[in-house]
Parts: structure tokens; C-alpha cells; sequence
């Protein structure tokens, strides 16, 4: 499997070599800020699946559920890529609309719905979870 991707500019990209472990909508707060109000659509994947071009800035913060993350964009357009926990190495997110094909994954499930705001619009076919789901793998 070869999936790719990259930045508004193009002056990032990424290639994956495997499938997706999980997609989630993530209404969170700070994924709000990232999604200009609304949720982001973030795929999960093994970390050493992935290679980056280009160069990006961090910037790191502390998670509603806890933990330490690096959330990784392009310093030239502000593209927010990818999402990385300390606590869980093995893992990277990327967001889902910085796919070259954005309908190879749809989200699993919907998180942190009790965070999103009262107009927040949700599948009735995901599955909800209010808070932080287990980790995915």
C-alpha cells in the first residue's frame, strides 16, 4: 500500500506504506482551533511507516486527555499535518484532509463529542465517545 500526501504549498509531502489503524473525528478543543472551529478527521499509523519531505515546525502542547503532543505543520503555508503523543511513539496522526485522496479513509468513530460546541454536526452511523478512547493500538 502506498498513500501520499503533503501541504497546501507542496512543500511538504509524506508517503505511508501501510493502512490506516483507525480514523477518528476529533472534536477536542485543541483540535477545534486546528480545524478552524470544527473537528479534524485524523488517520492513525505506525510511525515507521511513514517518510517526510520538507521541513515543518512543532509546536507542543498538553492534550485535554493528558498527554504531551507535538502537532507538526508547514512553517511556509500553516498546513497542520501530523499529531504525535509521547506517550505513544510508535503512533503518528495525519490529517485526513492532506491526503492526495482525502476518500481512501473515513473516520471509525467520533471522540471528544463532549467538547464540540452545540451546533456540532455528527454521524448518527459513528460510534460517539465522549472523552479519549482507549489508544489505538
Amino acid at each position: 500500500m502506498r498513500i501520499t500526501g503533503g501541504c497546501l504549498c507542496k512543500s511538504v509531502r509524506y508517503e505511508l506504506s501501510a493502512a490506516p489503524i483507525v480514523t477518528r473525528a476529533c472534536w477536542c478543543r485543541l483540535c477545534q482551533y486546528i480545524g478552524a472551529g470544527s473537528a479534524t478527521v485524523n488517520c492513525c499509523f505506525p510511525s515507521n511507516a511513514i517518510t517526510i519531505k520538507g521541513e515543518l515546525r512543532d509546536y507542543q502542547s498538553v492534550a485535554d486527555s493528558g498527554n504531551k503532543m507535538h502537532r507538526r505543520f508547514c512553517p511556509t503555508c500553516g498546513t497542520h499535518l501530523f499529531s504525535e503523543a509521547e506517550s505513544r511513539p510508535h503512533l503518528i496522526f495525519v490529517r485526513a484532509g492532506t491526503l492526495d485522496d482525502p476518500n481512501i479513509v473515513k473516520p471509525d468513530m467520533t471522540i471528544w463529542t463532549s467538547a464540540a460546541p452545540t451546533w456540532a454536526c455528527f454521524d448518527p452511523n459513528l460510534p460517539r465517545v465522549e472523552k479519549q478512547p482507549p489508544p489505538a493500538a
